[in-house]
């Protein structure tokens, strides 16, 4: 039985009629495959990737299972269409938090047509792209059983300045509500969530050390999203904290070069979590709430014996 997936924080949308992925209750996620030379791209991709034995173990394991190819009724109802079938990544999960971000301070990939080039030039400089070198697509932040999810619109995602973006990777691992205004984010999650040998943090910076080394692929536009279950945690459970990279459409053959652009964004997310963990002296933020009011949040020393906790792991990497 196939049903639009509940927790998709960005891109195609399987709703009203539209073309977009769908998922079953074993597990699977399954993704339409685009007409044009974007589809066959990713499933290029997937096949040469899961094949690869050149990757090392425990680097698959940044990217969604793939169980080949399915012939399945589209979503908008155009008939049989060929979709990538994938490791649903919120399957096993109890209201995930989840933000997608998609990184790079270039968006567009070699060869792309001028105006294709031109539409991503104008995306990545009216969002946070070319200023950090990544930018959150789309997002969802469990509160609690009253409050349920923030899920801020796209278009609302899209204007997300810097000091927006700080705010919500600190609301993410907050316990207090994140949909009200007057809400300061605690962070009181960010030292299980970020924090730990086997945190968000320890993830990115594995996934770092191979991208400082693989000249295999250049992942255009690709995203890395990043979960976790703040109800585990409550209930004194492990958060289930993880990254994977997903979206590959655009992904390329590396020809011996490194991938810069997306190191280099990579590199910039990985600061920017860092500095929740060390507990930076002085934060001022506007924050990005649904009714987009402004509110100036202070979080001077909130957690000042994070810096200790992880000053081995930053220091080494």
């Amino acid at each position: 039985m196939l049903k639009v997936p509940d927790h998709q924080v960005a891109g195609h949308t399987a709703r009203h009629g539209k073309l977009g992925p769908l998922i079953d209750d074993s597990g699977r996620f399954y993704k339409p495959l685009q007409d044009d030379e974007r589809g066959s791209k990713e499933l290029a991709f997937y096949s040469s990737f899961s094949s690869n034995t050149s990757i090392p173990d425990h680097i698959h394991g940044f990217f969604p299972v793939f169980y080949g190819t399915q012939l399945l009724e589209a979503s908008d109802g155009s008939g049989l269409r060929p979709h990538l079938v994938l490791q649903d990544l919120a399957s096993d999960r109890l209201n995930p938090s989840i933000i997608d971000i998609k990184i790079g301070s270039r968006t567009w990939y070699p060869q792309a047509s001028e105006d294709y080039v031109q539409r991503c030039m104008k995306k990545d400089k009216e969002t946070t792209s070319l200023l950090l070198g990544f930018r959150i697509s789309g997002l969802q932040i469990y509160g609690n059983s009253e409050s349920g999810f923030w899920k801020p619109e796209k278009k609302h995602v899209q204007e997300f300045t810097l000091e927006d973006v700080r705010l919500v990777l600190r609301k993410f691992v907050s316990s207090n509500s994140p949909i009200g205004s007057n809400s300061f984010p605690d962070c009181c999650f960010a030292p299980s969530v970020y924090g730990g040998s086997a945190g968000i943090l320890a993830q990115l910076l594995e996934l770092k050390a191979w991208f400082e080394d693989q000249t295999i692929y250049h992942f255009n536009s690709c995203s890395v999203l990043m979960v976790y279950e703040k109800e585990s945690m409550m209930k004194g459970k492990s958060s289930g904290a993880e990254i994977k990279l997903i979206d590959f459409a655009h992904v390329v053959e590396g020809r011996g070069v490194i991938d810069h652009n997306f190191l280099g964004g990579l590199c910039s997310f990985i600061k920017f979590v860092s500095e929740i963990l060390t507990g930076p002296d002085e934060y001022s933020t506007e924050a990005c709430s649904p009714d987009s009011e402004k509110k100036c949040i202070s979080t001077d020393n909130e957690h000042p014996d994070h810096k200790s906790e992880f000053s081995d792991i930053l220091s080494t990497n």
